[in-house]
């Protein structure tokens, strides 16, 4: 038998057991109708039965008993006729309603039918009082609760881990769909927060509606009609809806069901945007239900909840609000009173009935507020606690007398700025404290890093200590090899043949001999990329880690390299500016300094926003370049054409470059496809004059210096975020002379972006950092390390406000109890490892 079909004869029995009292689902029969329409139409039931039982039951609860016992005969009967095959059950006689006055009906199936009796397992764990309401009283009712107010939970409700197919009407076909929306238990409907929310709480009269306003009426059924059209393949549902003040047309399209249940007469609310026809107002598909339900979907601020195929919002708003309101009242709060009363919080309980189902505009903010609030603070608790154990590490302090500092400052062949020498001020004193070094050192393109890099490497050198540097590429490691044999040798006591580079093009002798060398202590210095982190590989002492552009890195790689020492110092460094608010979360563990100064002399490099008709004089410029004896890059968004997506390739476009436009100069052609080997020769000729123009896709925004390259020129430049074309203009302009940026967006209204905009105004990387931020989110500043904070429920990174805030309470709580120790912190550490259960360990 059809399921749907079984599962309403379950209903239809209860419902006569209990003697006609429409309480065999809780708020009525016709509370299950929705759900078990669309349950009868994905099992295939015919739309006659499904008609049939709707026809019957639409008015069911405002019949007597006796007229219910009635209609379900007839129903049993006409049931009968439609499906000879379909053995049915007499209905029991009327019986007398005082025999069932201790039943007790379950709780979460207000969202579907479920069979009275007594509750068990999870249905005994939920209160079955009539819940709280959640209208919202003012902040300083919220915070002193009266006296006769129920206590606060102090557990979480066990309902919270019980499967989705304790609901009734939930079953293992219901929740395998359910599944794809990451919803497997009554605590994860809770949390299925609205992507967005929908303005229905604007009640209006037919005679004050305008064209384009979302509005809800309340009118009362005048005429409907089913047309047919599209030659048969479309059925329009229309009905009059009037309210004394004048009438309105509304529209459905293919829902005939509806036409059963909008019976002339029956009082309704509708809520949607008037539309216009022939100069008259209607609406169209609008949503509707009757006036005496409590209105979730109309006559409010309706939420929106993300979806998948097979769940349409009215049934999952449905079965949300059930657990919303059952549960959510039950929630304790994690926080401190303190904290709450400090930080002007709603309670944890009464934000997550508002969030779903908000009162006004007003209530849903402090509701969002919470909840974000909520989350920056776990966040900000446990970077203070990340950098709280790194501090209480042991590690020898490595100090230098400053003969040898300046023996290495005045070796250099420029004078460091003061922004170096800030920086320089704060690795030396970390270095000599008694615990391990743990410090972030951003700065610009060009800014002087390297240098800082290798003053650190010469202190763990005096102290018999090794260093380690890490980087994402080759060309990275082998760039950062020549430049510490360029600055050690003559201004430290280490030897040239000390400092070794490992990367995979390494050959086997060669790697077995600097393993070696490693292991006996021979070898001071390494770099190198992921090679690095190869099993066979130890240090006699590792001192030093230093890390460059980290975002590249996962958590679990720079752990195994720092595992390879006893509580190593730890230097990484970024060319990518960090916004404050991300300074503050994501790399709240981390000790910042920032070097803010270019070196003296650098020339800004000149930067310019073309049109797509404007390509070939781009052309012709670099042409030009070319002929004073520079060279040039030009950047695509793509490996190879799509398509897909309606954007100039590198592939493609380098063949056409060599043979069309730079005929007598050389054009190599770099991408992420082409095997590292490949890659590092091109890169090489490059370096070396061997090619004029470079071609490349983004492969080649990391470490990349030469100092002969003039021109950056970048295609499809809106298809990149402001961090990474900053990145790209920052290889040129590394040498003597005036270097260019040029971007072409893919159409001439991309011309005009924003962005696009903004970095051809500034070279301020941490201003264009900001603005990235803002419009693109964190992605581009989190790579594949910190990927998580990014999914972030209802924090935004971008919010400086709510980061300081948070930032503020959990600093102070963190120096009354750091290990959350005292009794009223309970329930926050429990929280506390919950949230952090993903994010297990180090998050820099």
């Amino acid at each position: 038998m059809n399921p749907a079909l079984i599962k309403l004869t379950k209903y239809l029995r209860l419902e006569a057991d209990r003697g006609y009292d429409n309480r065999a689902v809780v708020g009525g029969l016709q509370h299950m109708l929705d759900p078990w329409e669309a349950e009868a139409r994905g099992t295939g039931l015919p739309e006659k039965i499904i008609e049939i039982v709707l026809a019957h039951l639409k008015d069911y609860p405002h019949l007597t008993p006796h007229s219910r016992q009635e209609t379900l005969k007839d129903l049993w009967s006409s049931l009968g006729t439609e499906l000879p095959n379909l053995s049915l059950p007499e209905t029991p006689e009327l019986k007398e309603k005082a025999e069932l006055k201790d039943r007790t009906p379950s709780i979460l199936a207000a969202t579907e039918a479920q069979p009275i009796g007594e509750p068990t397992g999870i249905e005994a764990q939920i209160p079955l009082s009539r819940p709280p309401s959640t209208h919202l009283p003012q902040p300083e009712t919220i915070r002193e609760p009266k006296s006769d107010q129920l206590t606060e939970p102090e557990e979480p409700p066990a309902a919270l881990e019980a499967p989705l197919t304790t609901i009734a009407g939930i079953g293992p076909k219901s929740a395998k769909t359910l599944h794809k929306l990451n919803l497997e238990t009554l605590g994860d409907l809770l949390w299925h927060l609205p992507r967005r929310y929908d303005d229905y709480s604007q009640l209006k009269t037919i005679n004050r509606l305008w064209y384009g306003e979302e509005v809800t009426i309340i009118g009362t059924v005048e005429d409907v009609q089913i047309r047919t059209v599209r030659s048969g393949r479309m059925k329009l549902i229309e009905a009059v809806i009037s309210d004394g003040t004048g009438a309105l047309r509304v529209t459905w399209f293919n829902q005939a069901w509806i036409a059963d249940r909008l019976h002339p007469g029956r009082p309704i609310v509708l809520s949607g945007k008037v539309d216009q026809y022939l100069g008259r107002l209607t609406m169209n598909n609008p949503e509707w239900e009757a006036l005496e339900r409590k209105q979730l979907h109309t006559n409010r601020i309706v939420p929106v909840y993300p979806l998948t195929s097979g769940v349409t919002s009215k049934w999952l708003r449905r079965v949300i609000h059930s657990v919303v309101t059952r549960l959510a009242p039950r929630i304790p709060d994690p926080l401190p009173k303190s904290v709450m009363e400090s930080a002007d919080l709603l309670p944890l309980n009464i934000a997550l009935q508002q969030i779903h189902f908000p009162d006004d505009w007003e209530h849903l903010r402090l509701a969002q507020h919470r909840l974000a609030f909520n989350e920056m603070f776990l966040l900000q608790l446990g970077v203070l606690r990340q950098k709280s154990e790194w501090g209480q590490l042991s590690s020898p302090p490595l100090t230098i007398d400053d003969t040898r500092i300046t023996r290495f400052t005045e070796s250099l062949p420029y004078q460091l700025t003061n922004s170096q020498l800030s920086a320089f001020k704060d690795v030396r004193e970390d270095l000599a404290a008694p615990h391990p070094m743990n410090r972030l050192l951003q700065g610009d393109v060009g800014s002087g890093k390297t240098v800082i890099a290798a003053t650190v490497i010469g202190i763990a050198a005096a102290n018999n200590a090794q260093s380690a540097v890490m980087t994402p590429t080759s060309i990275l490691a082998e760039q950062h090899y020549q430049t510490m044999l360029d600055l050690l040798p003559p201004a430290t006591d280490i030897p040239a043949e000390a400092i070794q580079l490992l990367i995979g093009a390494t050959p086997e002798a060669e790697k077995q001999a600097i393993r070696e060398g490693l292991a006996n202590g021979q070898i001071q210095v390494v770099l190198g990329t992921h090679a690095l982190l190869e099993d066979p590989i130890t240090f006699a002492n590792l001192g030093l880690v230093v890390i460059d552009e980290q975002h590249r890195f996962g958590v679990e790689q720079r752990a195994v390299l720092r595992n390879k020492g006893e509580n190593p110092n730890l230097l990484v460094m970024t060319a990518t500016p960090i916004p404050r608010s991300l300074a503050l979360t994501i790399y709240g563990d981390l000790d910042i300094t920032v070097i803010d100064e270019m070196p003296p002399g650098r020339i800004p490099i000149e930067t310019r926003v073309l049109l797509p008709i404007e390509r070939s004089r781009a052309h012709n410029f670099i042409i030009g370049q070319l002929e004073n004896g520079h060279q040039a890059f030009i950047i695509y968004p793509l490996v190879e054409g799509s398509e897909k997506v309606q954007a100039k390739a590198a592939v493609d476009e380098y063949q056409r470059l060599q043979e069309n436009i730079f005929v007598g100069y050389k054009v190599g052609l770099l991408h992420g496809r082409m095997r590292p080997d490949e890659k590092e020769n091109t890169m090489a000729s490059f370096r070396s004059g061997e090619y004029d123009v470079l071609v490349s896709t983004s492969v080649l925004e990391v470490g990349v210096d030469i100092p002969n390259a003039t021109v950056m020129l970048i295609e499809g430049a809106n298809r990149f975020g402001l961090a990474q074309l900053h990145q790209f203009r920052g290889r040129v302009g590394r040498g003597e002379h005036k270097s260019y940026c040029l971007l072409i967006p893919d159409s001439e209204d991309e011309a005009d972006n924003q962005r696009l905009s903004a970095i051809e105004s500034t070279n301020d990387g941490f201003e264009l950092a900001e603005l990235d931020l803002n419009q693109r989110g964190p992605g581009d500043f989190l790579g594949t390390r910190q990927s998580g904070f990014a999914e972030l429920r209802t924090a935004r990174l971008t919010d400086i406000r709510l980061i300081e805030k948070a930032r503020r309470e959990a600093v102070h709580l963190f120096k009354a109890d750091p290990m959350l120790a005292q009794p009223e912190h309970a329930l926050l550490s429990r929280e506390m490892a919950r949230f952090w259960t993903t994010a297990k360990g180090e998050i820099s």
